[in-house]
């Protein structure tokens, strides 16, 4: 082997003992990039679930603002209706006890009473009345329960004061006698 052959393969050697490390090196850059780009596409899918989230959240929020808006626009009599409710009970009254006795005053406070409901009405306020209709734990008060065999199982008999709502709710509930459906049926002890 002369001294030609003898460099050439020296040079051939070291140039593959140079070339395997260069491969290994890009292989372990490539899985390193691939790691990265993995990393870095995680990181995007979970900023943008983040924005996606805030942006809800934020939707959120102005849609309960916007009913709460509602909500101070719609109630925001509550408390003076309130108020007006013992005019009103203080007026029937008058209307009732005013009888036959004199037709010009009972007529003037008729008229005003009627005045004030459809004022009451124009804000929507509502009266509750319920005599004849079945007991309703939400819009009405049982004072007192009493058997009557005429009526069924929980009837408003009696209506002692009219109810309110405004706008659907419920400013004072109604009070009222509820009837029983009748004597409590006795018990046969010998059978």
């Amino acid at each position: 082997m002369s001294q030609d052959e003898q460099l050439q393969q020296t040079a051939a050697e070291t140039a593959a003992e140079q070339s395997a490390p260069q491969a290994e090196q890009t292989s372990a850059d490539n899985e390193a990039l691939v790691a990265q780009v993995e990393s870095l596409e995680q990181a995007l899918s979970e900023a943008k679930e983040q924005s996606l989230r805030a942006a809800a959240e934020a939707q959120n929020i102005r849609r309960r603002s916007e009913q709460d808006v509602e909500k101070a626009h719609k109630f925001a009599l509550e408390k003076f209706a309130r108020e007006l409710l013992p005019v009103v009970d203080s007026l029937e009254k008058a209307v009732d006890a005013l009888g036959e006795v004199s037709d010009a005053q009972r007529e003037g406070v008729e008229m005003t009473f009627k005045l004030l409901m459809d004022s009451l009405q124009k804000f929507n306020i509502e009266q509750v009345d319920p005599r004849n209709e079945t007991f309703d734990p939400q819009l009405h008060e049982a004072m007192t329960m009493v058997p009557n065999p005429d009526l069924p199982n929980n009837t408003v008999m009696d209506v002692l004061q009219k109810g309110f709502t405004l706008n659907g709710r419920l400013l004072r509930p109604a009070m009222v006698v509820v009837s029983t459906g009748g004597a409590a049926k006795k018990i046969d002890e010998k059978a």
